[in-house]
Protein backbone atom coordinates (compact mmCIF):
# COMPACT_ATOMS: atom_id res chain seq x y z
CA UNK A 1 0.00 0.00 0.00
CA UNK A 2 1.51 3.64 -1.02
CA UNK A 3 1.45 5.48 2.39
CA UNK A 4 1.25 9.05 2.63
CA UNK A 5 4.41 11.76 3.28
CA UNK A 6 7.55 12.74 1.20
CA UNK A 7 9.99 12.57 4.21
CA UNK A 8 11.07 8.70 3.84
CA UNK A 9 14.36 6.57 3.28
CA UNK A 10 15.21 5.16 0.14
CA UNK A 11 13.38 1.65 0.53
CA UNK A 12 10.30 3.22 1.66
CA UNK A 13 10.09 5.00 -1.52
CA UNK A 14 11.05 1.77 -3.54
CA UNK A 15 8.24 -0.05 -1.47
CA UNK A 16 6.14 2.90 -2.65
CA UNK A 17 6.75 3.10 -6.49
CA UNK A 18 6.11 -0.55 -6.82
CA UNK A 19 2.68 -0.74 -4.90
CA UNK A 20 1.78 2.41 -7.28
CA UNK A 21 3.12 0.65 -10.16
CA UNK A 22 0.46 -2.37 -9.33
CA UNK A 23 -2.07 0.32 -8.53
CA UNK A 24 -2.03 1.36 -11.84
CA UNK A 25 -1.60 -2.17 -14.05
CA UNK A 26 -4.96 -3.03 -11.25
CA UNK A 27 -7.11 0.14 -12.42
CA UNK A 28 -6.12 -0.53 -16.02
CA UNK A 29 -5.00 2.52 -16.07
CA UNK A 30 -1.57 0.85 -17.93
CA UNK A 31 -1.07 -2.23 -19.25
CA UNK A 32 2.43 -3.98 -20.63
CA UNK A 33 5.19 -2.00 -19.81
CA UNK A 34 3.53 1.33 -20.34
CA UNK A 35 3.67 3.91 -17.61
CA UNK A 36 6.33 5.72 -15.44
CA UNK A 37 6.54 6.83 -12.16
CA UNK A 38 9.26 8.98 -9.60
CA UNK A 39 9.92 10.23 -6.37
CA UNK A 40 12.09 12.55 -5.38
CA UNK A 41 14.30 11.63 -3.02
CA UNK A 42 16.75 14.79 -1.90
CA UNK A 43 17.60 18.01 -3.29
CA UNK A 44 19.53 16.68 -6.29
CA UNK A 45 18.06 12.47 -6.56
CA UNK A 46 15.35 10.99 -8.41
CA UNK A 47 14.09 7.79 -7.63
CA UNK A 48 12.82 6.53 -11.06
CA UNK A 49 10.75 3.36 -12.41
CA UNK A 50 12.74 1.55 -15.47
CA UNK A 51 12.46 0.99 -19.14
CA UNK A 52 10.98 -1.69 -20.73
CA UNK A 53 9.38 -3.42 -17.55
CA UNK A 54 5.85 -4.16 -16.45
CA UNK A 55 5.36 -1.35 -13.95
CA UNK A 56 2.98 -3.79 -11.82
CA UNK A 57 5.64 -6.66 -11.57
CA UNK A 58 8.83 -4.55 -10.61
CA UNK A 59 10.66 -5.47 -7.67
CA UNK A 60 12.67 -2.66 -5.47
CA UNK A 61 15.88 -3.65 -7.13
CA UNK A 62 14.31 -3.16 -10.77
CA UNK A 63 14.29 0.57 -9.91
CA UNK A 64 16.78 3.85 -11.40
CA UNK A 65 18.52 6.52 -9.10
CA UNK A 66 19.37 9.49 -11.34
CA UNK A 67 20.56 13.30 -10.95
CA UNK A 68 18.82 16.34 -12.17
CA UNK A 69 20.93 15.91 -15.08
CA UNK A 70 19.44 12.54 -15.42
CA UNK A 71 22.74 10.69 -15.13
CA UNK A 72 22.58 7.15 -13.74
CA UNK A 73 23.58 7.10 -9.92
CA UNK A 74 22.90 3.69 -8.97
CA UNK A 75 20.72 0.73 -10.75
CA UNK A 76 21.29 -1.99 -12.87
CA UNK A 77 18.43 -0.97 -15.82
CA UNK A 78 17.95 1.92 -17.80
CA UNK A 79 15.89 4.68 -16.67
CA UNK A 80 12.52 5.33 -18.34
CA UNK A 81 12.27 7.08 -21.67
CA UNK A 82 10.33 9.43 -20.53
CA UNK A 83 12.85 10.64 -17.56
CA UNK A 84 12.85 14.25 -19.26
CA UNK A 85 9.69 14.75 -18.82
CA UNK A 86 10.01 13.84 -15.13
CA UNK A 87 13.08 16.17 -14.61
CA UNK A 88 11.33 19.17 -16.01
CA UNK A 89 8.20 18.97 -13.36
CA UNK A 90 10.78 18.57 -10.35
CA UNK A 91 12.73 21.82 -11.88
CA UNK A 92 9.86 23.44 -12.67
CA UNK A 93 8.00 22.92 -9.47
CA UNK A 94 9.90 22.50 -6.11
CA UNK A 95 6.99 21.45 -4.61
CA UNK A 96 6.44 18.39 -6.15
CA UNK A 97 7.38 15.09 -4.87
CA UNK A 98 6.55 12.68 -6.72
CA UNK A 99 5.36 12.32 -10.71
CA UNK A 100 2.71 9.43 -12.22
CA UNK A 101 2.28 9.34 -15.76
CA UNK A 102 -0.34 6.36 -16.98
CA UNK A 103 -2.91 5.91 -19.80
CA UNK A 104 -6.55 5.82 -18.05
CA UNK A 105 -8.47 4.92 -20.73
CA UNK A 106 -11.33 7.67 -20.76
CA UNK A 107 -8.69 10.52 -20.04
CA UNK A 108 -7.15 9.47 -22.52
CA UNK A 109 -9.74 9.10 -25.26
CA UNK A 110 -10.07 12.97 -23.85
CA UNK A 111 -6.57 13.53 -24.78
CA UNK A 112 -6.86 11.79 -28.05
CA UNK A 113 -9.86 13.43 -29.19
CA UNK A 114 -8.01 16.70 -28.43
CA UNK A 115 -10.32 17.63 -25.91
CA UNK A 116 -9.77 18.80 -22.25
CA UNK A 117 -11.24 18.63 -18.73
CA UNK A 118 -11.43 22.30 -18.23
CA UNK A 119 -14.94 22.73 -17.63
CA UNK A 120 -16.39 23.54 -14.30
CA UNK A 121 -18.45 20.24 -14.06
CA UNK A 122 -17.56 18.82 -10.82
CA UNK A 123 -17.37 20.69 -7.68
CA UNK A 124 -14.57 18.36 -5.90
CA UNK A 125 -12.66 18.77 -8.99
CA UNK A 126 -12.65 22.26 -8.75
CA UNK A 127 -11.49 22.06 -4.87
CA UNK A 128 -8.71 19.81 -5.95
CA UNK A 129 -7.17 19.86 -9.71
CA UNK A 130 -9.09 23.54 -10.79
CA UNK A 131 -9.05 22.20 -14.54
CA UNK A 132 -7.04 19.53 -16.49
CA UNK A 133 -5.38 21.16 -19.48
CA UNK A 134 -4.19 19.24 -23.03
CA UNK A 135 -0.96 19.74 -23.59
CA UNK A 136 0.20 19.70 -27.80
CA UNK A 137 1.47 16.56 -28.96
CA UNK A 138 4.76 15.39 -28.21
CA UNK A 139 7.24 12.39 -29.28
CA UNK A 140 7.20 10.05 -26.23
CA UNK A 141 10.87 9.68 -25.42
CA UNK A 142 12.10 12.60 -27.29
CA UNK A 143 12.59 16.08 -26.03
CA UNK A 144 9.42 17.42 -27.69
CA UNK A 145 7.48 15.59 -24.60
CA UNK A 146 8.71 17.98 -22.34
CA UNK A 147 8.56 20.87 -24.50
CA UNK A 148 5.20 20.52 -24.82
CA UNK A 149 4.60 20.42 -21.44
CA UNK A 150 6.46 23.23 -20.04
CA UNK A 151 4.02 26.01 -20.27
CA UNK A 152 1.47 24.23 -18.32
CA UNK A 153 3.90 22.46 -15.47
CA UNK A 154 4.00 25.29 -13.41
CA UNK A 155 0.01 25.75 -13.05
CA UNK A 156 -1.40 22.25 -12.74
CA UNK A 157 -1.11 19.02 -11.06
CA UNK A 158 -2.75 17.11 -13.75
CA UNK A 159 -2.15 17.14 -17.15
CA UNK A 160 -3.68 15.40 -20.30
CA UNK A 161 -0.89 14.90 -23.15
CA UNK A 162 -2.37 14.93 -26.55
CA UNK A 163 -2.83 10.93 -28.28
CA UNK A 164 -0.46 9.98 -25.48
CA UNK A 165 -2.21 10.01 -21.73
CA UNK A 166 -2.11 11.80 -18.34
CA UNK A 167 0.73 13.22 -15.94
CA UNK A 168 -0.20 14.37 -12.60
CA UNK A 169 2.14 15.28 -9.64
CA UNK A 170 1.80 16.11 -5.87
CA UNK A 171 3.91 16.77 -2.46
CA UNK A 172 4.21 13.01 -2.59
CA UNK A 173 3.16 9.71 -4.33
CA UNK A 174 -0.48 9.30 -2.65
CA UNK A 175 -1.29 12.29 -3.80
CA UNK A 176 0.02 11.91 -7.39
CA UNK A 177 -1.87 8.88 -7.79
CA UNK A 178 -4.73 10.31 -5.88
CA UNK A 179 -4.91 13.20 -8.52
CA UNK A 180 -4.72 10.41 -11.56
CA UNK A 181 -7.97 8.78 -9.52
CA UNK A 182 -9.27 11.62 -9.82
CA UNK A 183 -8.79 12.73 -13.13
CA UNK A 184 -9.78 9.28 -14.84
CA UNK A 185 -12.94 9.78 -12.87
CA UNK A 186 -14.11 13.50 -13.94
CA UNK A 187 -13.53 12.08 -17.38
CA UNK A 188 -15.72 9.24 -16.83
CA UNK A 189 -18.62 11.57 -15.49
CA UNK A 190 -17.88 14.14 -18.44
CA UNK A 191 -18.43 11.61 -21.01
CA UNK A 192 -21.75 10.42 -19.51
CA UNK A 193 -22.80 14.44 -19.77
CA UNK A 194 -21.94 14.12 -23.27
CA UNK A 195 -24.10 10.87 -24.16
CA UNK A 196 -26.77 12.27 -21.99
CA UNK A 197 -26.27 15.46 -24.33
CA UNK A 198 -26.74 18.04 -21.69
CA UNK A 199 -23.81 19.28 -19.30
CA UNK A 200 -24.75 21.65 -16.17
CA UNK A 201 -21.78 23.91 -15.37
CA UNK A 202 -21.45 25.07 -12.15
CA UNK A 203 -21.79 29.21 -11.79
CA UNK A 204 -19.82 31.69 -11.03
CA UNK A 205 -21.14 31.77 -7.57
CA UNK A 206 -20.45 28.05 -7.00
CA UNK A 207 -17.45 28.72 -7.94
CA UNK A 208 -16.78 31.65 -5.76
CA UNK A 209 -18.28 28.88 -2.77
CA UNK A 210 -15.40 26.30 -3.67
CA UNK A 211 -12.72 28.30 -4.37
CA UNK A 212 -13.28 30.00 -0.69
CA UNK A 213 -13.57 26.22 0.79
CA UNK A 214 -10.46 25.47 -0.97
CA UNK A 215 -8.53 28.57 0.77
CA UNK A 216 -10.44 28.14 4.16
CA UNK A 217 -9.15 24.37 4.96
CA UNK A 218 -6.15 24.71 3.40
CA UNK A 219 -6.56 21.88 0.66
CA UNK A 220 -3.83 21.58 -1.17
CA UNK A 221 -3.46 23.15 -5.27
CA UNK A 222 -1.20 24.30 -8.08
CA UNK A 223 0.21 27.54 -7.91
CA UNK A 224 -1.41 28.80 -10.04
CA UNK A 225 -5.58 29.36 -10.70
CA UNK A 226 -6.63 28.08 -13.95
CA UNK A 227 -9.19 29.71 -15.78
CA UNK A 228 -12.69 27.53 -15.51
CA UNK A 229 -15.49 27.78 -18.39
CA UNK A 230 -18.52 28.59 -16.54
CA UNK A 231 -22.44 27.96 -17.83
CA UNK A 232 -24.18 30.45 -18.93
CA UNK A 233 -27.73 28.78 -18.25
CA UNK A 234 -26.27 29.02 -14.28
CA UNK A 235 -25.54 32.63 -14.28
CA UNK A 236 -27.56 35.71 -13.24
CA UNK A 237 -29.79 37.97 -15.95
CA UNK A 238 -27.62 39.78 -18.37
CA UNK A 239 -24.22 38.34 -17.27
CA UNK A 240 -22.06 36.63 -20.20
CA UNK A 241 -20.25 33.53 -20.18
CA UNK A 242 -17.07 34.12 -18.61
CA UNK A 243 -13.57 31.86 -18.04
CA UNK A 244 -11.31 33.36 -14.64
CA UNK A 245 -8.50 34.61 -14.71
CA UNK A 246 -6.48 33.95 -12.48
CA UNK A 247 -6.19 37.26 -11.29
CA UNK A 248 -10.01 37.43 -10.56
CA UNK A 249 -10.03 34.08 -9.54
CA UNK A 250 -7.63 35.48 -6.33
CA UNK A 251 -10.65 37.92 -5.95
CA UNK A 252 -13.02 36.04 -5.81
CA UNK A 253 -11.33 34.09 -3.09
CA UNK A 254 -10.45 36.98 -1.06
CA UNK A 255 -13.89 38.16 -1.15
CA UNK A 256 -15.68 34.88 0.20
CA UNK A 257 -13.20 34.54 3.06
CA UNK A 258 -13.92 38.03 3.81
CA UNK A 259 -17.57 37.74 3.64
CA UNK A 260 -17.30 34.57 5.73
CA UNK A 261 -15.38 35.75 8.39
CA UNK A 262 -17.76 38.79 8.48
CA UNK A 263 -20.86 36.60 8.96
CA UNK A 264 -19.31 34.30 11.85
Amino acid sequence: MISPGAIKSEEEHQRDICAAGHWLLERGFIVATEGNISVRLDSRRILISPAGLCKGRMACEDLVVVDLDGHCLSGSRGASSELAMHLLIYRRRPDVNAVCHAHPPVATGYAAAGLPLDKALLSEVVITLGAIPLAPYGTPGTSELPEALAPLVENYDSILMSNHGVVTCGPDLLTACYRMETTEHFARISLVTELLGKQVLLSREHVQKLLAARERYGLPSAPGSPALPLAAENLAPGEQLISLTQEELAGLIDDAVRNDRSRR
